[in-house]
């Protein structure tokens, strides 16, 4: 990398890491994104930081541009924020699945734990290409807090479990975490058992969502509210996820389960479709009259930039949603 473009890349860090501030808490209970570079200025790298921990994304297409250019960002954060225990750098276009999930670049021990919204969340910062956590859904977290109690709760495509969580941490009568991978799902009992809530109220499935969609509606059981944050695209041999064709689809795969008077929770992150679109697809659900848009969450400003620092745009408009990550809550009037 040119020392010109070192120059640019320290100054574009600086200028978000200044607004970004005020939020920003040296030890555990800060996990916040510190530059979006698809928005402010540099589209090779976004730096998160979960607890005293740098997680930097290069999305570099050399392998030797991305190892400079994570070093060259490590640096300045390090000179800036010198209570940074661990880097770890993620790779994303590396042939090796090791460097795409994460390798140490200093420090020995990426944290285990973050806090958010006064409630612990473990953490495994390589299980994945992604850090475990998705930073982008702090907002919904805490809607989540604030409207759970009392409900039963279905978290589907639950990964992690942070969203259920947070609703077990609300005060929820039970939750059911639903996803095909017994490991991500471990880490929502660890969570649970950092907050000493009742793991009795905590239920999780390592099944396919179609499966257990399916088995839910068999037995008739009922839900207060249905979280739905499926990947963009997936297909198993049970089913196919679409959400820049089909997000509708998915809404009405679990509208059965729903009480009356219930939420579906709707988070779309494909970054190619409009948000209008969204809307528009979701009004047309609802034409029955069984389905009404109540709520759009916003995503916060330190995933979406700030205006003083934002020199890019995504390459569809999410409006009126803050940022491709789309989440809406819908209201259900059961069908008897």
């Amino acid at each position: 990398m040119s020392e010109q473009n070192e120059i640019q890349i320290k100054d574009l860090i600086l200028r978000a890491l200044a607004k970004r501030q005020p939020i920003i808490t040296p030890g555990h209970d800060c996990a916040v994104r510190l530059f979006n570079g698809f928005y402010e200025g540099n589209r090779d790298l976004v730096a998160d930081l979960y607890g005293t921990t740098l997680v930097l994304f290069s999305h570099a297409e050399n392998e030797e541009d991305s190892i400079v250019l994570s070093q060259d960002a490590r640096d300045v954060y390090l000179e800036a924020l010198p209570w940074i225990k661990c880097v770890l750098v993620k790779h994303h276009n590396a042939r090796e699945k090791d460097l795409r999930n994460g390798v140490i670049t200093f420090g020995s021990k990426p944290d285990d734990v973050v806090v958010e919204h006064g409630i612990k969340y473990a953490v495994d910062l390589k299980l994945n290409q992604d850090a475990s956590f998705y930073l982008d859904t702090r907002n919904l977290r805490k809607w989540i807090l604030n409207h759970a109690r009392g409900l039963e709760v279905l978290n589907t495509f639950a990964y992690t479990g942070s969203l259920g969580l947070a609703a077990l941490a609300g005060g929820a009568a039970s939750v059911f975490q639903l996803d095909r991978n017994r490991k991500f799902l471990d880490l929502a009992r660890r969570s649970a058992m950092l907050n000493r809530l009742d793991l009795g109220k905590m239920k999780l499935a390592a099944v396919d969502f179609f499966v257990g969609i399916g088995q839910l509606k068999r037995s008739n059981t009922l839900f207060d509210m249905v979280i739905l944050d499926p990947p963009f695209f997936s297909v198993t041999e049970k089913g196919m996820v679409d959400q820049a064709k089909e997000s509708h689809r998915l809404v009405n795969k679990v509208r059965p389960l729903l009480r009356d008077g219930g939420r579906i929770v709707a988070i779309n992150n494909s970054l190619f479709l409009e948000g209008i679109e969204l809307i528009r697809s979701l009004e047309e659900l609802g034409q029955d009259g069984y389905v009404s848009i109540e709520e759009v969450i916003p995503v916060p400003e330190d995933i979406t930039g700030f205006p003083d620092t934002i020199l890019g745009k995504p390459p569809i408009d999410p409006a009126p949603f803050s940022h491709p990550t789309k989440i809406v809550v819908l209201k259900v009037k059961r069908k008897e």
